[in-house]
């Protein structure tokens, strides 16, 4: 919007909210359009970003069908319009595709170690045939195609419900809650923040790069310190609670971003602790938000009409 582009948003809005678009609803070049991609889109665009999907395990396997069809039908109702119009189309891959990998830091020639039939697997399978989606429509079609597999990412407008390690330590931490951390707390996650990763997505889009490209940040650190330091940047006395591990967790993830320094001269700028804190301003105006906008049915009072007996 800012570079001067006309931007349409089209959202079924099951994980999304019309809240985080409202600054620009109005705008002469912007629309929002309430659509799902399972079903087929026709406008007239040179340029798809095609984020959709549920991201966060609660939210992917609360529904695994959906997930399977918005990344499967999705993908080619989304390859059907850039291949109707002549757009290009950038996918918005994950990290997941990788699996519970075996190498350490993770290149984009490694082909993964995925669970086909685990918890996960809708996504997981689900992003690894919607990139082989997007190969088949450029050799067979010569549709554009950009392929982004993103890592772990966090910032302003997240879910607060989401289920994601961030969202969940920040919440726990700001509510006085134990933050609860699944295994021994061992297992190491990248974080990068949310403005790091646009610019990427952008830079990719405009280049000439049609294989596909990590965008994430390599420093690494373990569960367990991520929710010390949440804890101590919320300034929270909430206690560390361990709970049993998740099945399929990955023990380790962390990109390599050799490709995408040396290919788009991209790499993030925001450091982790600026990015977190500004996670956590947000979180706490979405509390009180919440907490001012809550809306307590009263109950109404039996209206007995006149006039009228009253069987029981």
């Amino acid at each position: 919007m800012m570079d001067g582009h006309e931007v349409t948003v089209v959202d079924n809005f099951f994980t999304g909210r019309k809240r985080n678009v409202e600054h620009w609803i109005g705008h002469e070049n912007f629309e929002l359009i309430n659509h799902d991609v399972v079903e087929p889109l026709y406008i007239e665009v040179d340029q798809i970003y095609h984020l959709a999907s549920p991201a966060s395990p609660p939210n992917y396997m609360y529904n695994p069908i959906k997930t399977l069809k918005t990344n499967t039908i999705g993908t080619l109702n989304m390859l059907g319009l850039a291949k109707r119009v002549g757009a290009r189309l950038l996918l918005a891959s994950t990290s997941e595709v990788y699996g519970d990998p075996e190498v350490h830091p993770q290149t984009e020639d490694y082909w993964g170690h995925v669970n086909p039939i685990g918890p996960r697997a809708c996504y997981d399978e689900g992003k690894r045939v919607a990139e082989t989606m997007c190969y088949a429509y450029m050799k067979q079609e010569g549709v554009e195609v950009r392929v982004a597999r993103i890592f772990n990412t966090f910032g302003p407008r997240m879910h607060m419900n989401d289920g994601r390690v961030v969202s969940n330590f920040i919440l726990q931490a700001l509510q006085g809650e134990p933050l609860t951390v699944y295994g021994s707390g061992s297992q190491t996650r990248a974080f990068q923040y949310v403005s790091d990763l646009v610019n990427g997505l952008v830079a990719l889009m405009n280049s000439n790069v049609s294989s596909p490209v990590n965008l994430g940040n390599p420093e690494e650190h373990t569960i367990l310190e991520f929710a010390q330091l949440i804890k101590n940047l919320v300034g929270s006395r909430s206690e560390i609670q361990f709970l049993s591990e998740a099945q399929d967790d990955p023990q380790k993830r962390k990109p390599d971003i050799r490709k995408a320094k040396l290919m788009l001269a991209w790499e993030p700028v925001v450091p982790l602790e600026e990015g977190l804190n500004k996670a956590i301003h947000y979180f706490r105006k979405e509390l009180e938000y919440q907490a001012n906008n809550q809306y307590i049915p009263k109950p109404k009072p039996a209206r007995i009409k006149k006039g009228r007996t009253r069987h029981s």
